[in-house]
């Protein structure tokens, strides 16, 4: 069995492959360690280039775009490894970046999952978008991070390198047991993009395991290889996608409260993008609400839900209060002024 298999998605992204694959390959030392480039229906030469390019690495070619979950379920099932290591593209590491992740997943067998500390290629002092130092989200839902809230991005000067458990890691970099990731279902292939590394993270909480940040592993990450931040899709993947998080993971007694309070946030949301001139993001918003109404009964409906709500295991890392309003209406812009932003919650949240 493979230690660990370190497993690159690619779609149409050969540029990234040439920039940032030399330096995988390099700072990949550890013994047990391979490097899988799965491409997912890519229509540029990709895998022309892999094969001429790079014979010793392994290629899973799937002839269509599954996404981003579907892409990965589906390459993973093909690989027997102690540990997956889901790594983007876009994403250059560092001298020494694997060791810290592996040694923190060995410390004990609760421990399902990890991610480093996440930097802006583009701007090296400062933490990025997709991870930062370690993930949180708050009573409503909203991600949020050590480092960046919202899209507001900390400079980076060791305020954060502490070693610590989180509620959620980025899946732009995030090493999982191989057992567990197949036990939890694996990436749920409805959200197809964007979130979906959430939804992992907060079912592993459920089942008993935690999530870490080790920042002694540093990477830096572009972001946006795929959708841009101004892309309509992604902003409707993004709220229909954190609807479906809501609903799958929250105990019955809290859901409707919940949901119902995330959606006319949303509204307004969606209206501060009409007023802002951004027509495809105002549509993108109640489509999203739509396709989430749609699909949420697939997921068991209230049988899904008494089984949340019957789970005791205590789940950390969830903001008591609400993220939107501690940055828009209080000025919070940093992680450090949040106040006392962690409480343990039981029965299944």
């Amino acid at each position: 069995m493979t230690l660990v298999s370190i497993v690159i998605l690619n779609w149409n992204g050969k540029a990234y492959l040439k920039q940032f694959l030399p330096a995988t390959v390099r700072h990949t030392n550890l013994p047990g360690a391979e490097i899988v480039v799965v491409d997912n229906g890519s229509t540029d030469d990709s895998v022309t280039y892999m094969e001429e390019e790079w014979p010793g690495i392994r290629v899973i070619r799937l002839e269509d775009n599954h996404g981003f979950s579907g892409g990965y379920n589906r390459a993973l099932e093909q690989l027997n490894s102690t540990y997956f290591l889901l790594l983007n593209s876009d994403i250059e590491v560092t001298p020494g970046w694997l060791e810290p992740l592996v040694e923190e997943m060995k410390k004990g067998d609760n421990v399902a999952a990890c991610t480093p500390k996440i930097k802006d290629f583009n701007n090296r002092t400062h933490f990025e978008y997709a991870g930062a130092a370690g993930g949180y989200i708050d009573r409503y839902g909203y991600p949020f991070c050590r480092g960046r809230i919202f899209h507001h991005l900390e400079e980076d000067r060791g305020q954060y390198d502490d070693p610590t458990e989180i509620f959620w890691g980025s899946g732009a970099c995030l090493l999982v047991r191989a057992d567990l990731y197949r036990q939890a279902g694996g990436l749920d292939e409805q959200f197809f993009a964007h979130m979906e590394e959430i939804d992992l993270c907060w079912r592993l909480k459920r089942m008993g395991y935690t999530i870490h940040f080790v920042p002694a592993s540093t990477i830096y990450h572009v972001g946006g290889g795929t959708l841009g931040k101004d892309n309509p899709m992604k902003t409707f993947l993004n709220f229909r996608n954190n609807l479906l998080l809501l609903h799958k993971n929250l105990p019955a007694r809290k859901s409707g409260r919940i949901i119902f309070t995330r959606m006319v946030l949303d509204s307004i949301s969606a209206f501060r993008f009409l007023f802002q001139g951004a027509l495809k993001d105002f549509s993108a918003v109640f489509r999203a609400h739509m396709a989430y109404y749609g699909i949420k009964h697939s997921y068991g409906g209230m049988n899904e839900r008494i089984k949340i709500q019957k789970n005791d295991v205590i789940v950390t890392g969830i903001y008591p209060g609400s993220i939107v309003a501690d940055f828009f209406l209080k000025g919070k812009r940093r992680f450090e002024q949040l106040n006392n932003p962690f409480r343990e919650e039981t029965k299944g949240q």
